[in-house]
């Protein structure tokens, strides 16, 4: 069973401008077979067992929802933005749940390890306090976050303390606002749409926009590419796959505030897939 606040959800599945022309790509989206065929410039996916499903093309990306849209696909109004160096960040399998992948997005505490030398260093491995409120709209911000990060980009040529916000808008897509090295008065900008291909296997997919000064978009897509390939082999060794977010079920430090509140979400909506520990008295959300 999926739940529905997922099954209605847009979810990311391809990126569009890196699909070769008569080339069927085969993936799957919350245990449905996939196939996403290209023919010159258009792009088609389709349902392997037939039945209909919403499809779109935007911010680079092929975006299918199986079930009714519950709303349109997030905005990015960065997108539009002159200025801006904006490539998609390739897209990697996953042996954990999505939420897992989300919850590593926004763990600062892990930085300073897991990519020293880029995002952090010892010894400044502690994570100062900072704060973490509801979106109006559903989700969470935690504002005030401050990093410092030898090269935080590839524009960086020294380091510096690095000023973050994280946002995470659906339950399997989260942002990242951080301080340009450049320009910091200005913010470049991360997005991840995390792929559920069953409740332990995921597909991660990025879409970086940052200030166009001293960098192109070859350099900022192996830059990300690196980043996350840091962080797969640190995800896929976490037990238990799918993320525990009931009462007592492990124990975060002060330094997950972000991560206590995004599981507090997660638990408000009920969801189930992908995670454990959802009492059973919440009302089922699910689609059989």
């Amino acid at each position: 069973m999926i739940d529905r606040v997922l099954w209605d959800d847009w979810h990311v599945v391809a990126e569009s401008d890196w699909l070769r022309a008569g080339e069927t790509l085969e993936t799957t989206l919350l245990e449905v077979p996939l196939a996403i065929d290209r023919k010159g410039p258009d792009i088609t996916a389709v349902r392997r067992d037939g039945a209909p499903l919403h499809q779109a093309l935007r911010y680079g990306f092929v975006w299918v929802c199986l079930g009714t849209p519950a709303h349109d696909i997030v905005d990015i109004p960065e997108f539009s933005e002159p200025g801006r160096c904006i490539v998609t960040g390739g897209s990697f399998g996953v042996h954990v749940a999505g939420p897992r992948v989300i919850e590593n997005f926004l763990d600062l505490g892990h930085l300073g390890y897991v990519h020293a030398g880029y995002l952090g260093a010892e010894p400044d491995t502690a994570v100062p306090p900072y704060e973490v409120r509801p979106l109006p709209e559903g989700g969470i911000i935690a504002t005030g976050c401050k990093v410092y990060q030898p090269r935080s980009s590839p524009a960086a040529s020294d380091g510096f303390v690095v000023d973050y916000v994280y946002k995470v808008l659906r339950p399997l897509t989260t942002c990242l606002y951080k301080a340009n090295p450049v320009d910091p008065a200005r913010d470049d900008v991360i997005y991840l749409f995390v792929q559920p291909v069953d409740e332990e296997h995921s597909r991660a997919h990025m879409l970086v926009l940052f200030l166009e000064e001293s960098t192109d978009a070859a350099e900022l897509r192996w830059f990300q590419q690196l980043i996350f390939l840091q962080d797969k082999p640190i995800l896929e060794n976490q037990r238990p796959k799918r993320l525990p977010i009931g009462p007592g079920m492990e124990m975060p430090i002060l330094a997950d505030k972000s991560s206590v509140a995004y599981r507090r979400w997660l638990l408000e909506l009920g969801l189930r897939y992908g995670t454990i520990g959802v009492p059973d008295a919440l009302p089922d959300p699910v689609l059989v």
